[in-house]
């Protein structure tokens, strides 16, 4: 795989160049921000790992020309910006991941795997899902109502994503929270009715019905309009 390395500081870059060349991979490390969106547009990389603090640029422009560009080449944002914020901002300009400094290697060659195998799986389906005025554009990560923009955050996307994948289908709680939050979450959290709740305050706005029905003890529907 060929990766692009968006990092200025050398020893951070030569360590992550020498991990990922045992790994097999062919890199490239550019170290700052104009080097490294150059290199982004107009070289054929199959991963984008970029850090945010960058001389020239700032990473998080980086990040956003890349994605006006449409190059929709997988990106790992790799910061030591660690607060809620940062990643969210991150992701909603079209990041794949977010990583904190510090981080692990072994940790870092499974979210590459997890980015190119999601990747891989959103070029062999629809790159945007649509169902009557809700739009979601997976490349993107914007979501819309009737042309309207909505600012979601990521677990309200992922939950966006997988009722609109499947409009009509019934999914439970404890689905939906293997599905967005994973396995080692509580089953009996009232998460999952919590971030419902602000999705319905956020896409229902003057309808009459709500988007997303609920089954009384069973789960949750996005209803086929």
């Amino acid at each position: 795989m060929r990766i692009l390395i968006v990092e200025d500081e050398a020893r951070i870059a030569d360590f992550l160049e020498r991990g990922l060349r045992a790994e097999g991979h062919f890199c490239v490390v550019a170290n700052d921000g104009e080097a490294g969106l150059a290199l982004a547009l107009d070289g054929d990389f199959d991963l984008v790992l970029l850090d945010l603090m960058l001389p020239g640029i700032h990473g998080r422009e980086v990040c956003q020309q890349i994605r006006v560009n449409k190059v929709d080449t997988p990106l790992i944002i790799l910061s030591a910006m660690d607060s809620l914020d940062d990643v969210i901002t991150g992701l909603r300009m079209g990041a794949d991941d977010y990583m904190t400094k510090p981080f692990s290697f072994e940790e870092l060659l499974a979210r590459i795997e997890t980015v190119t195998r999601r990747s891989s799986e959103i070029t062999t389906q629809e790159k945007s899902l649509a169902t009557g005025p809700l739009e979601f554009d997976r490349s993107s990560l914007r979501f819309s109502v009737d042309g309207r923009e909505i600012k979601l955050t990521a677990k309200e996307l992922a939950i966006m994503e997988l009722l609109m994948s499947n409009p009509g289908t019934l999914f439970s709680r404890e689905r939906i929270l293997s599905n967005v939050w994973g396995l080692n979450m509580d089953p009996l959290t009232n998460v999952v009715d919590v971030y419902i709740g602000k999705l319905r305050k956020k896409i229902d706005a003057e309808n009459a019905e709500s988007f997303i029905e609920t089954v009384r003890g069973l789960g949750y529907r996005l209803r086929v309009v």
